[in-house]
């Protein structure tokens, strides 16, 4: 099999990358530097209109890569075995949110997803009440792909 046919087989349907991102909530990001070198984190994430948000303070080091330069890398995968190992790179642009209300919307959809709650409500008085002191501390990031690479070894096993 050819490495381009190879690719192909394992590549997901657009169908698979909405429910395998979905599935999961960590998202690692990598923005550039002022010196070039990649600046690498990972973040509690999801999904806003099929995108990956987040939020984080607006004093981090990502944000003040992003301003400077708004593309970035994001990956989510997972597997042990070289059978199992699935993932969705996008490298693409990152919208700064910086409108308290849309702050505000991403924040308690991250803070819900984390505890693995159903509703913003279930946090409680405490858990909503920290994710209100956080709004004036943060910036929402939803990332704009340009585009997506996607594998699914598991294909290699089921044929597809």
């Amino acid at each position: 099999m050819s490495t381009a046919s190879s690719r192909e087989a394992v590549r997901m349907t657009d169908e698979e990358v909405a429910a395998f991102l979905a599935e999961h909530l960590k998202v690692q990001v990598a923005t550039t530097g002022r010196d070039g070198v990649p600046h690498l984190t990972t973040l509690f994430y999801v999904l806003d209109e099929g995108r990956i948000a987040f939020w984080t303070y607006g004093s981090s080091q990502k944000i003040r890569n992003l301003e400077r330069d708004p593309r970035l890398s994001c990956l989510v995968e997972d597997g042990v075995d070289y059978f199992e190992l699935r993932g969705v790179s996008i490298t693409g642009k990152a919208e700064l949110v910086r409108e308290p209300d849309r702050i505000r919307a991403i924040g308690s959809a991250v803070a819900t997803r984390m505890v693995g709650a159903d509703s913003f409500e279930q946090l409680g008085e405490i858990g909503r009440e920290q994710v209100e002191r956080q709004v004036s501390k943060r910036i929402g990031v939803v990332v704009h792909p340009d585009h997506l690479a996607t594998w699914d070894h598991h294909k290699m096993t089921t044929g597809g």
